[in-house]
């Protein structure tokens, strides 16, 4: 972030006040938080959506405690970048939409309709004072009536949608990478092959087999699956 000035000081004390340049520096704060998170990446391919994501693993931790992928519904997953307990906290809220909406409407819910769902939560907290911004951002991707998707949504409550993105630490360079290689016509081989090839590349991660976490959903069946520890070892 670029230094901030002496007068400017005043207008980081709360979210509910713009700086004079137009800034909400707390949720440029929690922006900050986000990027020292390890990486995660989503990518869209021919035949559905792919989600990846590295867990810090250290001395005695149980790895699966450790959560930053997580299964929404049948048809959507979520990956996260930043404050994992507000990771879970907002997950927690869409998990809830997406099974009132499937008893409600005896249908599954639309990944643009759950993604907008998350972004008007988070944008509630840049909103009233006492409260602060979520510091975590999230790749929202499943498949729905209309084909693959893959969504960010960020501290400020911004929704974008990508056919590839990275977030955390390493998401510069991964997106580069992305950039450079992802093609839209990919098969799910070489669309994996991408997301362990940029994981690999901007994490430096012992135990690469159990610090890593990857799912599929995709468009022939809409089931979130997630890899195996095996699966993901023959991938490395």
């Amino acid at each position: 972030m670029p230094e901030m000035l002496p007068e400017y000081m005043g207008y980081d004390r709360t979210i509910a006040v713009f700086s004079p340049d137009g800034r909400l520096f707390q949720v440029e704060y929690a922006k900050e938080a986000v990027k020292k998170g390890t990486t995660s990446v989503g990518l869209v391919f021919k035949d559905g959506v792919i989600l990846g994501t590295v867990k810090q693993i250290a001395g005695l931790i149980v790895p699966n405690t450790i959560e930053k992928l997580f299964k929404i519904d049948d048809h959507l997953g979520a990956v996260a970048a930043g404050l994992l307990a507000d990771a879970r906290i907002l997950v927690n809220q869409i998990m809830v939409k997406a099974q009132v909406n499937r008893i409600t409407y005896e249908e599954s819910i639309d990944v643009w309709s759950l993604a907008k769902v998350l972004g008007d939560r988070m944008q509630l907290s840049t909103l009233y004072a006492g409260l602060r911004p979520f510091g975590v951002s999230f790749l929202v991707g499943g498949v729905d009536s209309s084909g693959s998707h893959l969504i960010e949504a960020d501290p400020s409550g911004m929704l974008y949608e990508w056919k590839a993105y990275a977030i955390g630490r390493g998401a510069t360079l991964a997106n580069k990478i992305l950039k450079d290689k992802h093609r839209e016509d990919m098969d799910e081989k070489n669309a994996l092959k991408l997301v362990i090839d940029v994981i690999k590349k901007v994490e430096k991660t012992p135990d690469m087999e159990k610090a890593i976490e990857i799912a599929i959903i995709r468009e022939k069946d809409k089931k979130f699956e997630r890899l195996t520890e095996e699966q993901i070892k023959k991938l490395l």
